[in-house]
């Protein structure tokens, strides 16, 4: 009778924690190596351990950011676009960085040898507003060169779409994060220039309503402890990572495992946002708004609630 009864309580707290679980929304623009805390967060059960049931919606951050404010997103993942909405006075905060540096390269054709031939040229990206223009303008700005002057940023979808407008010779270059690297290479094309060889660039991380922090912070700190734990698992489960990515990202084990190691130093242990990389994000959102105003790390992020559970974690930011 006793162990019946034990069963019985055993099965009900399930329920109960399964019907405690809080549902959100959580936007990613794409299956790519930089958003890896979302997938492994669902897989290894980071997300189920804090009490989060974490429904995960591919969408592009324009539209992304209208649904934040407007309540039909939860979260979502895309830092830059994030700083340039806050300066313009969305009620949007990033509250955690999963990624404090971004793997994000430029490939060119093998003719192009430095970043310089690129002027007066057409840059393939996946679409105009989101991060990679962002971080495209960084890059071109790092080697002397304006991307409103002097390139040519052309809106051309996923990897495989911009890489392909390149064989067919209607653009020369493009941006993106591993794998494009390891599949450039195998179709010829050259890596002109790394971004986290040049700059602390925050790509992704937890964008929320400012409002939710206010009404849901308990909820929020379950989401930074879920992520903190599925970025340890990250940088020291090699394998178990790999093979998530190859069931996400519909790769084979060669190119996940490229991928795994282009992208593995970029995350971040305890999900700290580095100084020097929002500061570089709320400038150049400052120029491209024709700002003259300074802009505080605290208008566009609030790590009040980061700083508890690293506490919590005796882990200290950086």
């Amino acid at each position: 009778m006793n162990k019946i009864l034990l069963t019985w309580l055993a099965v009900c707290s399930l329920q109960v924690a399964a019907h405690a679980a809080d549902r959100v929304k959580i936007g990613y623009p794409d299956a790519s190596g930089s958003f890896l805390s979302l997938p492994l967060g669902q897989k290894t059960g980071s997300f189920q351990k804090e009490g989060i049931q974490a429904d995960l919606i591919r969408i592009r951050s324009t539209v992304a950011l209208t649904a934040l404010v407007s309540g039909e997103l939860d979260y979502h993942s895309v830092l830059g676009p994030a700083v340039a909405a806050a300066i313009r006075g969305m009620p949007v905060k990033i509250v955690a960085c999963y990624t404090p540096l971004t793997a994000t390269a430029i490939i060119a054709l093998p003719q192009f040898k430095s970043i310089q031939d690129l002027r007066g040229k057409t840059i393939a990206i996946n679409s105009l507003g989101g991060g990679l223009e962002g971080q495209a303008r960084l890059i071109f700005k790092h080697f002397g060169l304006d991307t409103e002057k002097d390139v040519k940023l052309l809106a051309s979808g996923g990897m495989e779409s911009r890489l392909t407008s390149m064989k067919q010779g209607l653009t020369v270059a493009t941006l993106g994060s591993p794998p494009i690297e390891f599949v450039a290479k195998k179709l010829g094309f050259i890596v002109l220039a790394k971004a986290d060889d040049l700059f602390s660039y925050p790509s992704s991380g937890l964008l929320v309503n400012t409002k939710r922090i206010k009404e849901r912070p308990d909820e929020i700190k379950r989401m930074i402890k879920a992520g903190m734990g599925t970025n340890h698992y990250i940088a020291h489960n090699r394998e178990g990572t790999v093979q998530a990515m190859m069931e996400w990202m519909r790769i084979d084990r060669d190119t996940a495992t490229a991928t795994y190691d282009g992208v593995v130093k970029t995350y971040g242990d305890d999900l700290s946002l580095p100084e020097d990389g929002i500061r570089l994000l709320s400038d150049e959102a400052k120029k491209n708004a024709k700002l003259n105003r300074e802009i505080s790390i605290e208008q566009v992020a609030d790590l009040s609630l980061l700083k508890e559970v690293q506490k919590e974690f005796r882990v200290t930011g950086r």
